[in-house]
Parts: structure tokens; C-alpha cells; sequence
């Protein structure tokens, strides 16, 4: 199941920058407006203020633009507020089945292990593919997220393993550092039970101690493609020796290791790929929330004479739009120009005070300078992105896990796999440019069946995008809304304008300090040499 070759060059944890410029992005031009207004009634206007130092924006046109003749999207907005059926409890993936992981034929050792962790039964994703891969087949599994993605291949993988716990016996390739972390404790809670050795290989920290550990034969080793790779080109045959005698491999996430184009990991994969077995002597397993052509080609690639056919199940994947029903997705509209007063008054209100939240953005500079002016503004805000360093990143994760920060400022390095459950609130600060990003954003909320609610901060030039995000997901975005509250009006009259832009402006402050400090070190570096 080895992916054809890329010409792109790899980057982990890759991200938008700031000189990227897309639909809906900060730099676009006056000329790129919505020249094509859909057809329906104007969305009511804001309301005006005596306020000079307040423009209200222009009225929209209204986000219910779905033309009704298109029945494959129809209005659904309703839907976000209806109880839950029996048939939608049933595509959320985590219905509790008549069936049992002892049906399944899962060890006891590990039934017991996941009973520790209070899960009793098995979703719909690994009742499909347990069986399948405790039988030897490749596997190819589809499921949106909040699933137990990470359960379907763990299971079969640790059952495996404890039969014969010799060597390197598994790799899990996954795009995140964050998803490997995650990855790697999953693995330690469900193998307490046993002596089971894991390592986990990703960037941002030294090489040598992961070299080290390498060449001591862990059993599962959980790592971000570039890593690993480094390891194979740079750490020497005595660290990686033990990768030829790899059973079994697992690509998390797979159509984002398999993309091709500007920021690919595909090479790194497929250096990876080539220090294992061949495909003939070892088992894969792709897992992703999106089934993309790329990863739906594998099923028909020519197989091994010694190989089963390869087992492939979708089950309410997010390429089919699938949204929980269980989500709650609205937008507010606001002028561009004052998205942190609207973002602060939002995170304010009674209804939103205390709910631990994410708030995604398209820049790292941006994550930067919004988490900065949170705290400013007292909330207690950490950042998730790729420019911070590892041991910022890990620290700030889990800051936020243990509540001691309720808010998470953070890229799309964030958006994928990510399973905290206490986040009951996503906020889309920066519209996503590709609606992909948006469906794996707010994935982040309403998993295993609970509630959340996705707020988009919807400004002039961000229709179009928002457009075709209701057309992936299939369900119309609705006005947020609290009993007694109007954003704009506190903006306006509650003199929040000035509080955040003076904390804007500190913000700014104290990151041009930081830049100077550094400047400065790195000259007394240089005069030093």
C-alpha cells in the first residue's frame, strides 16, 4: 500500500503564513468582492452608532443561501437544535451496539482496560475493523472524528503485539505532534495492563535522547513523518536496525500524509515506508475523518499473491459532510476591524463565561497577537502553533486540558484528531479558506455524542466562504443569539472599543520587545564569533 512518489518538499506541522494569501484572507484585494450576490432577502443591518471610532458593516446578504432547488441542501437549521434520533445517535459512531469487544474477540486483558476507561462498547468504526485487522487484513477505515479512530487500530495492534512482545513491532505515522502525544497516551492507558514499551519520535526536541531510545527495540513507536524520517537519513543503522522487522503500520489521519502539493509529507512517508518490511510481510492500516481519492485509490492498487484483499469501511465520514448533529453551528456577523471587541464581549457573556473554548485562526502571527490580547483582557488564553517551541507547545496543551487556561488560541495544527473532551465551544476568529478545514475545526466539539456549539465570526468578505461551507456540510449556519444580549451593543456602548484596543496595543508592544531582545542576542552572537 505504498503511495507513489511526490515531487513537493515536505514540512511538518505545516501552516499558512503570513505572506500566504488565499479567498477570505487578510490580504485580498478591494476588487475581490462578492460580484455574484445569491438571490434572497437582505440579512437585517447592524445597528449604527453616534460612535466615530465605530463603523458598522454593510449588511450582508443572508447566510441562508442554499437555493431551495438544490434538495441535497436543504434548510437544516433547525436541525441543530433538534433532540437527537435514534438514526442520528446511530451515525454519530458511538452507538452502544448489542455488540461487545468480547464479541469482537478482543483479548480480556484488554477488554478490561478499556473497561478502566470507561469504554464498554465498541462504535461503529471498530466493530467494523477489529475483526478485520485481528484476521490480517490491510485496512483502510473511514470514520468522522470523536469516533475511536485511535481504539480501532490500538486494540487489534496491542492484541497482537502480547501474543509476540519482541522488537519494534509497530509504527504509527500521524501529522501533528499534538495527535502523537495523544496517540502515545492512549497506548500507555490501554496497555497498563502489560509491559508494553512505546517511544514517541516528533519534532521540536533533541534527537539524540530519541536515538537512544530508538535503538533500545521499543515495541510501538508513535511519530510525525519528518522525525522519523531524519532519524532513517541521519541517526545510523545501529538506531534504526530494529524498523526491518516492523508487523504492523499505521497512517493516522492518512489524507493528510498522503497529500500531494506545496507542504506535502508524502516524501517523508514514503522514506519512512521504505526502512519497513515490504508490504507483502507487514500489515497497514489507514485511518482518516476524510476518505479523499488519494487514500480511496489504495483499494485498487495490485495486491501481493500472499495477501488478503484489503478491508475498507466508511461510516458517516466528514468527506460525505457528515457534521454531528449534536453541533450547534451559528455566526456573527462583525465588522473586521474590531473582531477581537466582538470575540472578547462573546467569550464574556453568561452563557459562554466559563465554557472551555478553542479559537482557530489562519496565522500563527495572528494566534500570537490574539492569545497576547486575551490575557490582557483577563481570560485566561494559551496558543497552540507550529512557530512556538515544543516544550511551549506540550506546556500550553496541557494547560489547557487541566483548565488551568479555558481558552486555546490556535492554528489548524490543532484542528485534527485532537480529543479533549471537555470543549464544549469552537470559534471560528478567521473564516477557513478550504471548507475541509472547517469540518475538522469544529470536530473538536460534539464528540462521542455530546453537545457543542461552532460560532464563525462571519465579516464583508468572508460570504462566499461561508457559501461553500454550508454547501460541504449540507446544513445552513444560524444566527447566534443569547436571551438579552447584544454583542454590538456592548461593543459600542460599553467602551470595550478602547479597553481592546489598548490591549491590542500592549500586545503589539511586548511582541516587538521580544523581537528586539532577540535581535539583540542574536548580534551579540555574531560579534562574538
Amino acid at each position: 500500500m505504498a503511495p507513489s512518489k511526490a515531487r513537493e518538499p515536505a514540512m511538518e506541522d505545516a501552516e499558512l503564513s503570513s505572506a500566504e494569501s488565499g479567498p477570505g484572507s487578510e490580504s485580498e484585494t478591494e476588487n475581490e468582492k462578492n460580484d455574484e450576490q445569491p438571490r434572497a432577502t437582505k440579512r437585517r443591518r447592524l445597528s449604527t452608532s453616534s460612535d466615530d471610532s465605530y463603523v458598522a458593516p454593510a449588511p450582508l446578504p443572508t447566510l441562508s443561501r442554499i437555493k431551495k432547488k438544490d434538495t441535497a441542501t436543504a434548510d437544516k437549521a433547525a436541525e441543530a437544535e433538534a433532540p437527537v434520533s435514534s438514526r442520528d445517535a446511530l451515525e454519530i459512531g458511538l452507538q452502544t451496539t448489542t455488540s461487545s469487544f468480547e464479541s469482537l474477540e478482543v483479548a480480556p486483558w484488554l477488554v478490561g482496560a478499556l473497561s478502566a476507561m470507561a469504554i464498554k462498547r465498541p462504535t461503529a468504526i471498530q466493530k467494523a475493523c477489529i475483526p478485520e485487522i485481528l484476521k490480517g487484513r490491510d485496512c483502510i477505515g473511514g470514520s468522522r472524528t470523536g469516533s475511536g479512530k485511535t481504539v480501532a487500530f490500538a486494540v487489534p495492534i496491542l492484541q497482537k503485539w502480547a501474543q509476540d512482545p519482541f522488537g519494534v513491532f509497530a509504527v504509527v505515522l500521524t501529522p501533528t505532534r499534538e495527535l502523537a502525544l495523544q496517540i502515545f497516551e492512549q497506548f500507555k492507558a490501554i496497555s497498563a495492563p502489560q509491559n508494553l514499551k512505546p517511544v514517541l519520535i516528533t519534532g521540536g526536541t533533541d534527537m539524540r535522547p530519541q536515538a537512544i531510545a530508538l535503538s533500545q527495540r521499543p515495541h510501538v513507536i508513535i511519530a510525525t513523518p519528518g522525525r522519523l524520517a531524519d532519524h532513517i537519513n541521519n541517526s545510523g543503522q545501529d538506531t534504526i536496525c530494529g524498523l526491518n522487522r516492523v508487523r504492523m503500520v499505521v497512517l493516522d489521519e492518512a489524507d493528510r500524509l498522503l497529500a500531494s502539493g506545496p507542504g506535502s509529507m508524502l516524501p517523508d512517508v514514503e522514506t519512512c515506508l521504505s526502512a519497513l518490511p515490504p508490504s507483502s510481510e507487514r500489515q497497514t492500516l489507514l485511518f482518516t475523518a476524510t476518505v479523499t481519492p488519494e487514500v480511496r485509490a489504495l483499494k485498487s492498487m495490485p495486491r501481493p499473491a500472499n495477501r488478503p484483499p484489503i478491508f475498507m469501511t466508511e461510516i458517516s465520514t466528514e468527506n460525505q459532510g457528515s457534521i454531528p448533529p449534536t453541533l450547534k453551528q451559528t455566526y456573527l456577523q462583525v465588522p473586521m476591524t474590531h473582531r477581537e471587541a466582538f470575540l472578547h464581549v462573546l467569550l464574556s457573556t453568561e452563557g459562554n463565561a466559563s465554557k472551555p473554548a478553542i479559537i482557530f485562526v489562519n496565522r500563527t502571527k495572528t494566534a500570537d497577537l490574539l492569545e497576547r490580547t486575551l490575557r490582557r483582557l483577563g481570560h485566561r488564553a494559551a496558543s497552540l502553533h507550529s512557530l512556538l517551541p515544543q516544550s511551549e507547545r506540550t506546556a500550553n496543551l496541557a494547560r489547557f486540558r487541566a483548565a488551568a487556561a479555558r481558552l486555546l488560541v490556535a492554528t489548524d495544527v490543532a484542528s485534527r484528531g485532537l480529543d479533549i473532551p471537555s470543549v464544549s465551544l469552537v470559534i471560528n476568529f478567521d473564516v477557513p479558506r478550504n471548507p475541509d478545514d472547517y469540518v475538522h475545526r469544529v470536530g473538536r466539539t460534539a464528540r462521542a455524542g455530546r453537545h457543542g456549539e461552532a460560532v464563525t465570526l462571519v465579516g464583508q468578505r468572508d460570504v462566499q466562504l461561508v457559501l461553500a461551507i454550508e454547501q460541504r456540510v449540507g446544513r445552513q449556519m444560524v444566527e447566534w443569539e443569547e436571551e438579552g444580549v447584544s454583542i454590538e451593543g456592548r461593543v459600542v456602548r460599553g467602551g470595550v472599543l478602547k479597553e481592546v484596543g489598548e490591549a491590542k496595543r500592549e500586545a503589539n508592544g511586548e511582541i516587538e520587545e521580544g523581537r528586539d531582545v532577540l535581535g539583540r542576542k542574536i548580534n551579540k552572537l555574531k560579534k562574538a564569533r
